[in-house]
């Protein structure tokens, strides 16, 4: 594991600060939280999965190239690497096109990458995201979209404010564990504050 955490930070040190190690590292907490709750849930798979889940990941790539690379070094069963990379498929929102989280360790590394994009942090991690691709922060004459195919999800560049309709605000009604669904609680209720007070302060009632 601390050879794979060595090999993944290198990966994720050349992404902005949304999808940095730290990331990888608040998602590792969340789901040692969950994986305290699931007791048959296999914990080599979860870390493993969560330290992958990103290097990948189709806002800075086009291929599975390194995730693959990084799966081939491990010296587990043909089974588990299997495993390991139907769990990351299944992560990604995807613009509401998901995959489904068929197996507990699936569904433990979603609602621990889910928590890490909601509350306090998801508020941060969105406007580092909308800020190292140029969005603006608000516009509220863009309309919040539904029924999105992924390719709409990821092309076009919606302010930040958006994304909160779009995806972040949808999060905790998507939880698959129990101890997910209790953390996502707080948080969502922070992000609604929050959006409320940023709409009093562009319209000067605060």
């Amino acid at each position: 594991m601390d050879q794979l955490k060595q090999a993944v930070k290198a990966v994720y040190d050349q992404f902005d600060a949304s999808h940095d190690f730290q990331h990888i590292e608040r998602v590792l907490q969340n789901a040692e939280a969950i994986l305290a709750t699931e007791p048959n849930a296999d914990h080599e798979i979860v870390r493993i999965a969560v330290l992958l889940h990103d290097v990948s990941d189709k806002k800075y790539t086009d291929t599975k190239d390194e995730e693959n690379r990084l799966i081939d070094t491990l010296d587990l069963t043909a089974a588990k690497k299997r495993h390991i990379r139907d769990v990351i498929e299944s992560v990604s929102f995807n613009g509401g096109n998901e995959l489904p989280a068929k197996t507990i360790e699936a569904k433990i590394v979603r609602d621990a990458d889910r928590l890490d994009a909601i509350g306090a942090i998801g508020i941060a991690r969105t406007f580092a995201y909308g800020g190292a691709k140029g969005r603006k922060l608000y516009d509220d004459e863009e309309e919040t979209r539904v029924n999105m195919t992924e390719e709409e999800y990821r092309t076009k560049n919606t302010a930040s404010v958006t994304h909160f309709y779009e995806k972040l605000l949808l999060l905790k009604d998507l939880m698959t564990t129990e101890k997910g669904k209790q953390m996502a609680e707080e948080r969502h209720k922070f992000m609604i504050i929050f959006l409320e007070q940023l709409k009093n302060e562009r319209e000067g009632k605060a």
